[in-house]
């Protein structure tokens, strides 16, 4: 059946339309229904977004179809898995703008991360050529993060330097929000040998200029990872015209199922990476003794694979690419500028980190001032709005700008003007509704 979407793949880049949302709206059936009574504003997208017909349908017609283990078995079955699952990568891949043996399947963003952080904790066992040393670590080295950072991007990194002996170190955040760039340029040093940032922030929003610390990585040799779980569903992102050694980003945050996460790693990196989960469909030959592991991807994939859910995951690619990601990072930019708008124009409403004037994705986070978060999320569900929460796993973050939870509406391709206007309008009614003056 065809989709809502086809209609637009002829459509210039532009931002997308009001008319143009709700046709695309009319894939995913899970917006249609009532919450509390009430038509569901969902505003949880940074959390995990909806699903369209299509990658239900792609997910569900494997198991129909072509149920079957892949990387074995000769009968027509595993073939077709094979393919499927190997076309799922292929596509991925150019998604982002690199080679499907850079493109590794994990169970999502975490892992990818961590299959990163053990391969330096496991350099000993690394299997040699130039780049191998680049995986040791030890008593003198350091990590830089940032104080940005989802707590997925910044545990695996403490706990690798518990384990090798190097020392973790941040860069700071502003009282706007932002990163300290002159305080970045003075941390990253000699000593450096991974600079790992998030490319767009879960908490303020706003995308981080990618090409400043990757130059100021380089200038040292460093190793650059980004998390780019908030930028691939939300913005055209090239990996290669970034020039970053890893990336990493999860399905179900691009329209994809859960259970599904991809690294991209440089070809020349991942041939020297040792693996971090080993068994089963990861190596070449195995006695008693010890084993011999396959080139990347595989070398990393052991075990039984996510073959519906990487299929399910090329399908929210193939949607995304017939709408466009340029527009839809025009049409973010446009409910973020009206989502900022409406938050400064209400009293006793901050938005955590900058308003105006920085690039950001199509999010906030807010600080009600006397109602805690939690109340706040429970008041707008009440009218069938969902929001986030809590300390979006950044608590570092949330240090810094003062508060330990916020209020987090999150927009998507599917998000309508009006559902942005509704949940301002309701917003308005938290504080007298709580008996707060302002």
């Amino acid at each position: 059946m065809m989709s809502s979407v086809d209609a637009l793949k002829s459509a210039p880049p532009r931002s997308l339309t009001d008319e143009e949302v709700r046709e695309i709206r009319r894939d995913f059936p899970i917006l249609g229904q009532l919450v509390n009574g009430r038509p569901l504003t969902y505003l949880d997208s940074g959390a995990t977004s909806q699903n369209p017909a299509s990658v239900l349908d792609a997910e569900r017609e494997f198991y129909e179809q072509h149920n079957s283990a892949v990387h074995r078995g000769a009968h027509t079955l595993a073939f077709r898995a094979t393919e499927a699952f190997e076309a799922a990568r292929a596509t991925v891949a150019d998604f982002i703008g690199a080679q499907p043996d850079e493109v590794v399947w994990t169970s999502n963003a975490t892992e990818a991360i961590n299959l990163v952080a053990y391969s330096f904790s496991n350099a000993s066992l690394g299997l040699g050529g130039e780049a191998a040393a680049r995986f040791r670590l030890g008593a003198g080295d350091e990590i830089v993060v940032t104080e940005m950072e989802h707590h997925a991007n910044l545990i695996p990194w403490q706990q690798l330097a518990l384990r090798t002996g190097a020392t973790l170190r941040f860069i700071p955040v502003t009282d706007d929000g932002t990163l300290d760039l002159d305080a970045a340029a003075t941390i990253i040093g000699a000593r450096t040998r991974l600079l790992a940032f998030t490319h767009a922030s879960n908490v303020v929003g706003v995308v981080n200029p990618v090409a400043d610390l990757v130059a100021l990585a380089r200038s040292v040799g460093a190793l650059v990872l980004i998390d780019a779980c908030q930028s691939v569903p939300h913005l055209p992102v090239d990996v290669a015209a970034l020039d970053v050694d890893f990336a990493v980003f999860s399905g179900h945050k691009m329209l994809g199922p859960t259970g599904i996460g991809v690294l991209f790693g440089r070809a020349e990196l991942l041939a020297d990476m040792p693996p971090f989960l080993t068994g089963g469909s990861m190596i070449t030959t195995v006695d008693m003794r010890g084993a011999e592991f396959l080139a990347p991807p595989q070398r990393f994939e052991a075990g039984t694979q996510r073959v519906s859910q990487a299929i399910a995951l090329a399908a929210a690619v193939d949607y995304l690419s017939a709408v466009g990601m340029s527009r839809i990072e025009a049409r973010e930019a446009e409910l973020g500028q009206r989502l900022l708008a409406g938050l400064t124009d209400i009293p006793g409403v901050r938005v955590l980190g900058p308003a105006v004037g920085v690039e950001r994705i199509g999010l906030a986070s807010i600080d009600v001032a006397g109602v805690h978060a939690h109340d706040v999320g429970q008041f707008l569900d009440e009218a069938g709005i969902a929001v986030r929460i809590g300390h979006h796993c950044a608590q570092p973050l949330h240090r810094r700008l003062g508060v330990t939870a916020s209020t987090r509406a999150s927009t998507y391709l599917y998000t309508t003007t009006d559902e942005v206007d509704h949940f301002l309008a309701t917003l308005r009614e938290v504080a007298p509704f709580f008996g707060v003056s302002r």
